[in-house]
């Protein structure tokens, strides 16, 4: 039986990069350990690359299968919907083996669901592309269970949500490589699709779709190579198990958490507040796309994913600077501020109908900056008792089942009004619920 000593770490075996940390009562560390801290965080953009093909795919499926935008939001129902379907087991993996475990399961299976596109462009049905999605979602669900709560333990509590936001500003750097394999492997230069496929025969437009859905295939081929390398590399590294140490500790059962978790008022909220934020997030990032071709007829797929390029960018750009803000004051008040601006930006898409909104999108990704991480950084601390964190962790990750109803929504604003600029107050309404929370933390923290 294993004593308390042996299990602030994994059980001994060889690892060619070793722990620098100790772990401390509470499951955090006593210090940050820089390259386990590293290769973490290098997860973030693992998920981001796919996240942003979606974006991609969600163009091209809509042509080629000549989709409805509320239809072709479906890409994101698939992928979503695994993470909230997983999130759960995951967070049992790992209270019964450890987040590394819970990781690497996630890795392999990501890798599983990038194959699944192979025979999905062979056969060149809608329904089987989702299939592949909800595999790889199933691999990223196990991801960010385990790398978003891990990412704030690796560390001192004091430092936990600063730790979680440093590593999500890793994200923008998977999500820009994302759209740029999209961009020159997926989308061709010339006409748009849409114009291509007009003048051309049912057979002819058979062929040319099922053409240009192989073209899907390039960028998983390189996602495989990384990812194999990465499973590698978390199998030689060792990691502290950041569980509560003590012979006090029980494991709580599942029930006695989501009893304890319900009844918390201020994780509720924190819940809410992420469904609407992830559903948000998605959906300006499904349609920016469309509202540039919308806006301007002239231009092509492969045009306009650089708008996309751009807003990741911004995104980054945004989570540096809440970052060094997060140093002078509070991440709630700085969530509230940028909350303010995004609502101002997200106006002007509705009422202005000219190229200007399309960068007043990519401002609005600038300001989705410091959300994500606060959110889930203020509401895993509000369980206090810390049994309960993976299971905590897992539900946050739960909620990001908003990417899968917002977006659907907001095509169906879109099919009904006849203009992806109107249908942006769907994402308008979701950024107010944003401030209310910041607003609220301001209030209930004295911040």
């Amino acid at each position: 039986m294993d004593s308390p000593n042996t299990m602030t770490t994994e059980k001994k075996r060889f690892h060619l990069f070793k722990l620098n940390a100790e772990q401390t009562d509470d499951g955090y560390l006593n210090k940050i350990p820089i390259f386990q801290f590293i290769l973490l965080s290098c997860l973030f953009p693992m998920w981001a690359a796919a996240a942003s093909l979606n974006d991609i795919l969600i163009t091209q499926f809509k042509t080629i299968f000549t989709l409805s935008n509320f239809a072709s939001a479906f890409v994101q129902s698939a992928f979503y919907g695994g993470y909230f379907l997983i999130a759960i087991p995951a967070s049992l993996v790992i209270k019964k083996t450890s987040y590394k475990i819970a990781i690497l399961i996630g890795l392999l299976f990501y890798t599983m669901g990038c194959m699944l596109f192979f025979p999905a462009s062979t056969m060149a049905t809608y329904s089987v592309f989702l299939v592949a999605l909800f595999a790889i979602a199933i691999g990223l669900s196990f991801l960010e269970t385990s790398a978003n709560t891990y990412s704030s333990l690796l560390g001192p509590q004091s430092t936990s949500t600063l730790r979680l936001n440093i590593s999500q500003t890793f994200y923008p750097i998977g999500a820009v490589s994302g759209i740029l394999m999209g961009k020159y492997m997926i989308f061709g230069s010339g006409a748009s699709l849409e114009k291509q496929m007009a003048g051309m025969s049912g057979a002819q437009k058979i062929a040319f779709g099922e053409q240009a859905l192989q073209k899907t295939l390039l960028p998983y081929k390189y996602i495989i190579i990384v990812l194999i390398v990465g499973i590698i590399l978390f199998a030689l590294t060792e990691f502290p198990n950041s569980k509560p140490k003590g012979n006090d500790v029980k494991a709580a059962k599942i029930s006695e958490t989501i009893n304890y978790l319900i009844h918390n008022k201020e994780f509720v909220k924190g819940i809410c507040t992420e469904f609407m934020y992830i559903g948000m997030q998605t959906a300006v990032w499904s349609y920016t796309i469309r509202l540039a071709m919308s806006l301007n007829g002239s231009i092509n797929e492969r045009d306009a994913s650089t708008f996309m390029i751009y807003s990741y960018i911004a995104f980054f750009v945004g989570k540096m600077v809440a970052n060094v803000l997060m140093k002078k004051y509070s991440p709630s008040r700085i969530l509230a501020g940028f909350s303010v601006v995004g609502i101002a930006t997200l106006l002007y898409i509705i009422f202005v109908h000219n190229m200007t909104a399309v960068y007043a999108a990519i401002i609005t990704s600038g300001l989705f900056g410091p959300c994500w991480a606060t959110i889930y950084s203020k509401t895993l601390d509000t369980v206090k008792d810390k049994r309960h964190t993976e299971t905590a962790g897992a539900i946050i990750v739960m909620s990001i089942v908003g990417g899968s109803f917002i977006p659907l929504i907001q095509g169906l604003a879109a099919d009904a009004f006849k203009s992806m600029s109107y249908s942006f107050v769907v994402s308008l309404v979701s950024f107010v619920v944003v401030l209310f929370y910041a607003i609220d933390q301001i209030r209930h923290n004295n911040l």
